[in-house]
Protein backbone atom coordinates (compact mmCIF):
# COMPACT_ATOMS: atom_id res chain seq x y z
CA UNK A 1 0.00 0.00 0.00
CA UNK A 2 1.41 3.47 -1.12
CA UNK A 3 0.83 7.06 0.44
CA UNK A 4 1.97 10.15 -1.35
CA UNK A 5 3.34 12.85 1.00
CA UNK A 6 0.94 14.90 0.18
CA UNK A 7 -2.05 12.38 0.90
CA UNK A 8 -0.57 11.92 4.32
CA UNK A 9 -0.07 15.68 4.87
CA UNK A 10 -4.02 16.04 3.95
CA UNK A 11 -4.89 13.49 6.44
CA UNK A 12 -2.67 14.64 8.78
CA UNK A 13 -3.42 17.89 8.18
CA UNK A 14 0.48 18.99 8.33
CA UNK A 15 2.61 21.17 6.31
CA UNK A 16 4.95 19.88 3.39
CA UNK A 17 8.54 20.71 2.71
CA UNK A 18 10.14 19.17 -0.43
CA UNK A 19 8.20 16.94 -2.64
CA UNK A 20 4.58 16.42 -2.35
CA UNK A 21 4.28 13.49 -4.60
CA UNK A 22 7.26 11.52 -3.14
CA UNK A 23 5.83 7.74 -2.39
CA UNK A 24 6.38 5.59 0.80
CA UNK A 25 4.92 1.69 1.11
CA UNK A 26 5.74 1.16 4.50
CA UNK A 27 7.55 2.56 8.08
CA UNK A 28 10.77 2.55 9.76
CA UNK A 29 11.98 3.19 13.23
CA UNK A 30 14.23 6.61 13.04
CA UNK A 31 17.03 4.00 13.77
CA UNK A 32 16.40 2.22 10.27
CA UNK A 33 15.26 4.35 8.22
CA UNK A 34 15.35 3.86 4.34
CA UNK A 35 14.45 4.60 0.43
CA UNK A 36 10.46 3.99 0.59
CA UNK A 37 9.88 4.90 4.44
CA UNK A 38 8.39 6.93 6.34
CA UNK A 39 9.61 8.09 10.16
CA UNK A 40 8.83 10.35 12.73
CA UNK A 41 10.60 12.41 14.91
CA UNK A 42 9.63 12.95 18.43
CA UNK A 43 11.79 12.53 21.14
CA UNK A 44 14.68 14.66 21.39
CA UNK A 45 16.80 11.93 22.23
CA UNK A 46 16.80 10.56 18.85
CA UNK A 47 17.75 14.02 17.40
CA UNK A 48 21.22 12.52 15.77
CA UNK A 49 19.38 9.69 13.86
CA UNK A 50 17.70 12.93 12.30
CA UNK A 51 20.24 13.84 10.07
CA UNK A 52 21.23 11.89 7.33
CA UNK A 53 18.66 9.52 7.51
CA UNK A 54 17.43 7.71 4.34
CA UNK A 55 13.76 7.69 4.75
CA UNK A 56 11.94 9.68 1.99
CA UNK A 57 9.88 10.93 4.26
CA UNK A 58 9.89 12.31 7.90
CA UNK A 59 7.00 13.63 10.00
CA UNK A 60 8.33 16.46 12.62
CA UNK A 61 6.84 18.61 15.10
CA UNK A 62 5.89 22.31 13.84
CA UNK A 63 7.88 24.09 16.64
CA UNK A 64 11.13 22.15 16.23
CA UNK A 65 13.86 24.15 14.31
CA UNK A 66 16.34 22.51 11.98
CA UNK A 67 20.15 22.51 12.75
CA UNK A 68 20.71 21.62 8.95
CA UNK A 69 18.48 20.83 5.83
CA UNK A 70 17.12 17.57 5.51
CA UNK A 71 17.42 15.27 2.32
CA UNK A 72 13.85 14.46 2.34
CA UNK A 73 10.54 15.44 2.32
CA UNK A 74 9.30 17.06 5.71
CA UNK A 75 5.63 16.96 7.26
CA UNK A 76 5.35 19.35 9.96
CA UNK A 77 2.51 18.64 12.70
CA UNK A 78 1.41 19.74 16.12
CA UNK A 79 2.26 16.46 17.95
CA UNK A 80 4.56 14.43 16.02
CA UNK A 81 3.77 11.48 18.27
CA UNK A 82 0.04 11.77 17.91
CA UNK A 83 0.12 12.27 14.10
CA UNK A 84 2.19 8.76 13.74
CA UNK A 85 -0.51 6.60 15.74
CA UNK A 86 -3.34 8.41 13.59
CA UNK A 87 -1.86 7.80 10.61
CA UNK A 88 -1.42 3.98 11.93
CA UNK A 89 -4.55 3.35 12.98
CA UNK A 90 -5.76 4.77 9.47
CA UNK A 91 -3.22 2.16 7.76
CA UNK A 92 -4.36 -0.37 9.62
CA UNK A 93 -7.88 0.11 8.94
CA UNK A 94 -7.27 0.23 5.37
CA UNK A 95 -5.26 -3.02 5.23
CA UNK A 96 -8.09 -4.99 7.47
CA UNK A 97 -10.67 -6.52 5.52
CA UNK A 98 -13.65 -7.62 7.88
CA UNK A 99 -14.65 -11.32 7.29
CA UNK A 100 -17.66 -12.78 9.27
CA UNK A 101 -16.57 -15.94 10.51
CA UNK A 102 -18.30 -19.15 12.43
CA UNK A 103 -15.66 -21.05 13.19
CA UNK A 104 -15.99 -24.76 13.92
CA UNK A 105 -17.01 -26.57 16.95
CA UNK A 106 -18.28 -23.29 18.31
CA UNK A 107 -19.86 -23.77 21.31
CA UNK A 108 -23.13 -21.38 22.27
CA UNK A 109 -26.86 -21.78 23.53
CA UNK A 110 -30.14 -20.69 22.32
CA UNK A 111 -30.00 -17.60 25.11
CA UNK A 112 -26.57 -16.51 23.90
CA UNK A 113 -27.34 -13.33 21.96
CA UNK A 114 -25.04 -12.44 18.95
CA UNK A 115 -24.93 -9.37 16.82
CA UNK A 116 -24.36 -8.45 13.87
CA UNK A 117 -21.12 -9.24 11.84
CA UNK A 118 -19.49 -11.04 15.09
CA UNK A 119 -16.96 -13.35 13.99
CA UNK A 120 -16.66 -16.55 16.52
CA UNK A 121 -13.32 -18.73 16.14
CA UNK A 122 -12.78 -21.91 16.27
CA UNK A 123 -13.22 -24.48 19.76
CA UNK A 124 -14.50 -20.61 21.46
CA UNK A 125 -17.38 -21.02 24.01
CA UNK A 126 -20.29 -18.40 24.58
CA UNK A 127 -22.02 -19.23 28.19
CA UNK A 128 -26.02 -19.26 28.93
CA UNK A 129 -26.99 -15.87 28.80
CA UNK A 130 -24.03 -13.93 27.48
CA UNK A 131 -24.16 -11.36 24.59
CA UNK A 132 -21.43 -10.12 22.24
CA UNK A 133 -22.10 -6.79 20.68
CA UNK A 134 -21.73 -5.68 17.28
CA UNK A 135 -18.72 -6.15 14.22
CA UNK A 136 -16.51 -7.78 17.75
CA UNK A 137 -14.32 -10.40 17.11
CA UNK A 138 -13.81 -13.51 19.14
CA UNK A 139 -10.59 -15.24 18.42
CA UNK A 140 -9.96 -19.21 18.38
CA UNK A 141 -10.32 -20.56 21.86
CA UNK A 142 -11.66 -18.16 23.86
CA UNK A 143 -13.71 -19.15 26.63
CA UNK A 144 -16.82 -16.50 28.14
CA UNK A 145 -19.24 -17.86 30.81
CA UNK A 146 -22.45 -17.73 31.51
CA UNK A 147 -24.34 -13.67 31.78
CA UNK A 148 -21.23 -12.23 30.20
CA UNK A 149 -21.74 -8.85 28.42
CA UNK A 150 -19.20 -8.10 25.78
CA UNK A 151 -19.83 -4.71 24.11
CA UNK A 152 -19.50 -3.78 20.08
CA UNK A 153 -16.05 -3.18 18.00
CA UNK A 154 -14.96 -5.54 20.67
CA UNK A 155 -11.57 -7.47 20.09
CA UNK A 156 -10.58 -10.44 22.24
CA UNK A 157 -7.55 -12.61 21.33
CA UNK A 158 -7.01 -16.36 21.71
CA UNK A 159 -6.52 -17.84 25.06
CA UNK A 160 -8.69 -15.09 26.64
CA UNK A 161 -10.74 -16.54 29.80
CA UNK A 162 -13.83 -14.58 30.75
CA UNK A 163 -15.69 -15.44 34.00
CA UNK A 164 -19.46 -15.30 34.53
CA UNK A 165 -20.79 -12.15 35.09
CA UNK A 166 -18.06 -10.00 33.93
CA UNK A 167 -19.43 -7.33 31.69
CA UNK A 168 -17.15 -5.42 29.03
CA UNK A 169 -17.98 -1.92 27.25
CA UNK A 170 -17.72 -1.51 23.70
CA UNK A 171 -13.95 -1.15 21.76
CA UNK A 172 -12.29 -2.79 24.16
CA UNK A 173 -8.77 -5.32 23.06
CA UNK A 174 -8.30 -8.21 25.44
CA UNK A 175 -4.81 -9.92 24.27
CA UNK A 176 -3.78 -13.30 24.43
CA UNK A 177 -4.03 -15.73 27.80
CA UNK A 178 -6.32 -12.70 30.09
CA UNK A 179 -8.27 -13.77 32.36
CA UNK A 180 -11.37 -11.52 33.31
CA UNK A 181 -13.10 -11.98 36.65
CA UNK A 182 -11.46 -14.77 38.34
CA UNK A 183 -12.00 -15.05 42.46
CA UNK A 184 -9.67 -12.58 44.26
CA UNK A 185 -7.37 -14.08 47.11
CA UNK A 186 -9.63 -13.16 49.94
CA UNK A 187 -9.52 -16.08 53.13
CA UNK A 188 -10.50 -15.86 56.23
CA UNK A 189 -7.89 -16.65 58.64
CA UNK A 190 -9.62 -19.17 61.30
CA UNK A 191 -8.30 -19.97 64.96
CA UNK A 192 -6.74 -23.35 64.08
CA UNK A 193 -4.63 -21.57 61.92
CA UNK A 194 -6.54 -22.47 58.56
CA UNK A 195 -7.82 -20.30 55.84
CA UNK A 196 -11.36 -20.63 54.55
CA UNK A 197 -12.39 -19.26 50.66
CA UNK A 198 -14.03 -16.40 51.18
CA UNK A 199 -16.57 -16.43 47.94
CA UNK A 200 -16.76 -13.44 45.43
CA UNK A 201 -20.12 -12.63 44.50
CA UNK A 202 -19.48 -9.48 42.93
CA UNK A 203 -18.42 -9.27 39.65
CA UNK A 204 -16.13 -7.79 37.22
CA UNK A 205 -17.05 -4.49 35.02
CA UNK A 206 -15.00 -2.75 32.18
CA UNK A 207 -16.27 0.32 30.59
CA UNK A 208 -15.48 1.59 26.90
CA UNK A 209 -11.72 1.61 25.28
CA UNK A 210 -9.80 -0.58 27.57
CA UNK A 211 -7.14 -1.98 26.24
CA UNK A 212 -5.70 -5.05 28.62
CA UNK A 213 -1.87 -6.43 27.75
CA UNK A 214 -1.38 -10.39 27.50
CA UNK A 215 -1.13 -12.53 30.67
CA UNK A 216 -2.90 -9.76 32.85
CA UNK A 217 -5.37 -10.97 35.39
CA UNK A 218 -8.30 -8.87 36.82
CA UNK A 219 -9.91 -10.29 39.64
CA UNK A 220 -14.05 -10.03 40.71
CA UNK A 221 -15.27 -8.26 43.69
CA UNK A 222 -16.22 -10.05 46.85
CA UNK A 223 -19.12 -7.80 46.55
CA UNK A 224 -19.98 -5.40 44.27
CA UNK A 225 -17.91 -4.75 41.02
CA UNK A 226 -14.49 -4.53 40.59
CA UNK A 227 -14.43 -1.56 38.11
CA UNK A 228 -11.59 -0.25 35.74
CA UNK A 229 -13.16 2.91 34.25
CA UNK A 230 -13.65 4.26 30.64
CA UNK A 231 -10.20 4.67 28.73
CA UNK A 232 -7.41 2.25 30.90
CA UNK A 233 -4.84 1.11 29.17
CA UNK A 234 -2.90 -2.35 31.23
CA UNK A 235 0.36 -3.60 30.04
CA UNK A 236 1.24 -7.54 29.94
CA UNK A 237 1.58 -9.40 33.52
CA UNK A 238 -0.34 -6.94 35.24
CA UNK A 239 -2.34 -7.83 38.60
CA UNK A 240 -5.68 -6.34 39.22
CA UNK A 241 -7.08 -7.08 42.78
CA UNK A 242 -10.78 -8.12 44.00
CA UNK A 243 -12.84 -4.88 44.65
CA UNK A 244 -10.28 -2.30 42.92
CA UNK A 245 -10.86 1.20 41.37
CA UNK A 246 -9.04 2.11 38.76
CA UNK A 247 -9.76 5.47 37.16
CA UNK A 248 -10.37 6.78 33.63
CA UNK A 249 -7.36 6.83 31.43
CA UNK A 250 -4.96 5.30 33.76
CA UNK A 251 -1.74 3.41 32.44
CA UNK A 252 -0.74 0.91 33.94
CA UNK A 253 3.08 -0.55 32.66
CA UNK A 254 4.23 -4.47 32.79
CA UNK A 255 4.46 -6.54 35.75
CA UNK A 256 2.56 -3.41 38.50
CA UNK A 257 -0.06 -4.56 40.06
CA UNK A 258 -2.62 -3.33 42.58
CA UNK A 259 -3.88 -5.05 45.65
CA UNK A 260 -7.45 -5.65 47.19
CA UNK A 261 -9.73 -2.65 47.75
CA UNK A 262 -8.15 0.00 46.67
CA UNK A 263 -8.47 3.17 44.84
CA UNK A 264 -6.79 4.66 41.73
CA UNK A 265 -7.78 8.16 40.36
CA UNK A 266 -7.97 9.24 36.57
CA UNK A 267 -4.89 10.01 34.40
CA UNK A 268 -2.36 7.95 36.82
CA UNK A 269 0.36 6.07 35.68
CA UNK A 270 2.21 2.86 37.48
CA UNK A 271 5.66 2.77 35.85
CA UNK A 272 7.20 -1.02 35.28
CA UNK A 273 7.21 -3.32 38.74
CA UNK A 274 5.30 -0.87 40.99
CA UNK A 275 3.02 -1.92 43.59
CA UNK A 276 -0.17 -0.47 45.30
CA UNK A 277 -0.69 -1.56 48.95
CA UNK A 278 -4.54 -2.67 49.51
CA UNK A 279 -7.34 -0.67 50.92
CA UNK A 280 -5.59 3.00 49.97
CA UNK A 281 -6.65 5.58 47.79
CA UNK A 282 -4.05 7.16 45.07
CA UNK A 283 -4.93 10.99 44.01
CA UNK A 284 -6.12 11.87 40.10
CA UNK A 285 -2.86 12.20 38.04
CA UNK A 286 -0.54 10.37 40.41
CA UNK A 287 2.69 8.87 38.36
CA UNK A 288 4.51 6.40 40.48
CA UNK A 289 7.79 5.32 39.16
CA UNK A 290 9.32 2.33 38.12
CA UNK A 291 9.74 -0.39 41.27
CA UNK A 292 7.89 1.95 43.57
CA UNK A 293 5.75 0.19 46.11
CA UNK A 294 3.02 2.93 47.48
CA UNK A 295 1.76 1.53 51.33
CA UNK A 296 0.32 4.82 52.27
CA UNK A 297 -2.85 6.86 50.92
CA UNK A 298 -2.19 10.01 48.04
CA UNK A 299 -4.18 12.71 49.21
CA UNK A 300 -2.30 15.29 46.96
CA UNK A 301 -3.02 15.12 42.98
CA UNK A 302 -0.21 15.30 40.00
CA UNK A 303 2.39 14.04 42.33
CA UNK A 304 5.06 11.84 41.13
CA UNK A 305 6.60 8.94 43.20
CA UNK A 306 9.94 6.99 43.36
CA UNK A 307 11.23 4.46 45.92
CA UNK A 308 10.21 1.61 48.71
CA UNK A 309 8.16 3.15 50.55
CA UNK A 310 7.49 5.80 47.31
CA UNK A 311 8.08 9.33 48.38
CA UNK A 312 7.84 12.17 46.61
CA UNK A 313 10.69 12.15 43.63
CA UNK A 314 12.28 15.47 44.80
CA UNK A 315 12.48 14.16 48.52
CA UNK A 316 13.42 10.56 46.91
CA UNK A 317 16.42 12.59 44.80
CA UNK A 318 18.17 14.06 47.86
CA UNK A 319 17.70 11.29 50.02
CA UNK A 320 19.46 9.27 47.51
CA UNK A 321 22.35 11.74 47.41
CA UNK A 322 22.84 11.84 50.75
CA UNK A 323 23.09 7.97 50.84
CA UNK A 324 25.58 8.20 48.38
CA UNK A 325 27.73 10.42 50.11
CA UNK A 326 27.17 8.43 53.16
CA UNK A 327 28.81 5.43 51.14
CA UNK A 328 31.37 6.97 50.07
CA UNK A 329 32.53 8.73 53.65
CA UNK A 330 32.74 5.44 54.49
CA UNK A 331 35.38 4.02 51.70
CA UNK A 332 37.74 6.82 52.55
Amino acid sequence: MEFTAKEIAEYLKGDISGDPNVKVSGFARIEAGKKGTLCFFANPKYEHFLYGNKADIMIINRDYELKQPLDMTVIRVDNAYSAIASLLEYVSAKKKKYRRHRGWFVRRFFSTKIGKRVSLGDFSYIGRRSSIGDFSIIYPQVYIGEDVTIGKHCIIYSGVRIYPGTVIGDNCIIHANVVLGSDGFGYSHEEDGTYKKIEHTGNLVIEDDVEIGANTTVDRSTLGSTIIHKGVKIDNLCQVAHNVEVGANTVMCAMSAIAGSSTVGERCVLGGQSGISGHISIANGTKVGGQAGVITAVKKEDQALLGTPAIDFHQYYRAYALFRKSAEKQKK
